[in-house]
């Protein structure tokens, strides 16, 4: 992803950042996470004291830190908008607001209904975030996952208190869970985002609390891993949900890494709905996803960090596809 922001010059900086413990049973787990990144080849990570922690960002606070240089901020918007140009100079369509109401096969081919018409292939990706399993399925498989969505709510540091942050402050991670946490994030374009939690929503596109879609509802609660994630982590949901109507709650979340923020810094920021695959144990995955048949691949499940890494999966997706294609010839 550096590589082609370079190239394409796409704004975008290596400002790194911290991963901070506030608690003493987090300091194994930081320990762990910094085994694993330098096992990943990540290069000139530190273990940080408290000190060393100030001297990178001076209004952190924690127990210990690890310092990742390699970790930067893009302008995704203008990566899409890039890979979208790249698309259609080699010959490549797009079309958008066109949902998929049917697969189907005809012959060797794939016949893919929309509402913007109808589109022949004879090899079928699809990568449907949101409506993934939805889309999945209407090849005529069953849905062993489930896209269950969470709700993630931002907010903005106010324009005077943006130097309590200089580039990304980041909790250690609860490994049960594979949700970042809240955290700080210097945006490219200026600003810095707090957040986000990670809401159970009422609907796949429910962007705010009050949407509702009864359909996405049903189709959650009459889902057994739905329940058996409940009676793992239903207090985690409870505390989640509380902390989503109270600003008070979500500024205390926000103290652990940086004291001196105050309710009053905060100003309401956008949102995000998370797809998040649950498989029917209730266990949320926390890897890519995939599903094969023949003439066609399914992206199921593409969490955190699929933008950053969404031209390396685009790779592997690729030699999926061309290693499939070979076999059939």
């Amino acid at each position: 992803m550096i590589e082609f922001c370079r190239m394409y010059s796409i704004p975008h900086e290596m400002c790194g950042k911290v991963v901070v413990a506030t608690e003493p049973d987090e300091i194994p787990r930081l320990h762990d996470l910094l085994e694993r990144g330098r096992q990943n080849g990540l290069r000139d990570l530190r273990l940080l004291g408290p000190e060393e922690l100030k001297e990178i960002e001076p209004h952190a606070a924690g127990l210990a830190a690890i310092a990742v240089p390699e970790e930067g901020i893009a302008d995704y918007p203008q990566v899409c908008e890039t890979l979208a140009r790249l698309v259609r100079a080699q010959g490549g369509e797009i079309t958008t607001s066109a949902g998929i109401t049917a697969l189907r096969r005809d012959g060797s081919a794939w016949r893919i209904e929309h509402s913007a018409g109808e589109t022949t292939a004879d090899f079928l990706v699809t990568c449907a975030g949101l409506y993934s399993d939805r889309v999945a399925a209407l090849s005529g498989r069953r849905r062993e996952v489930r896209i269950v969505p969470f709700r993630g709510e931002y907010y903005l540091l106010r324009p005077e208190r943006q130097h309590l942050v200089r580039n990304l402050i980041y909790p250690v991670p609860n490994p049960q869970l594979p949700f970042l946490g809240v955290h700080f994030t210097r945006r490219i374009g200026g600003g810095i985002e707090a957040g986000p939690n990670a809401v159970l929503a009422f609907s796949r596109v429910g962007y705010s609390k009050g949407i509702v879609n009864p359909r996405d509802v049903l189709d959650a609660l009459l889902y057994p891993g739905l329940w058996r994630f409940l009676g793992k982590y239903g207090r985690v949901c409870w505390n989640e949900l509380r902390r989503s109507f109270s600003r008070r709650l979500f500024c205390e979340s926000l103290q652990k890494l940086v004291p001196e923020v105050r309710e009053e810094d905060l100003q309401t920021g956008g949102s995000g709905v998370r797809a998040q695959a649950m498989a029917q144990d209730g266990t949320l995955l926390d890897d890519f996803h995939f599903v094969e048949e023949p003439g066609a691949l399914h992206v199921v499940n593409a969490p955190s960090p699929a933008a950053t890494a969404s031209l390396a999966i685009g790779e592997q997706i690729a030699q999926r596809v061309a290693s499939k294609k070979a076999i059939a010839r």
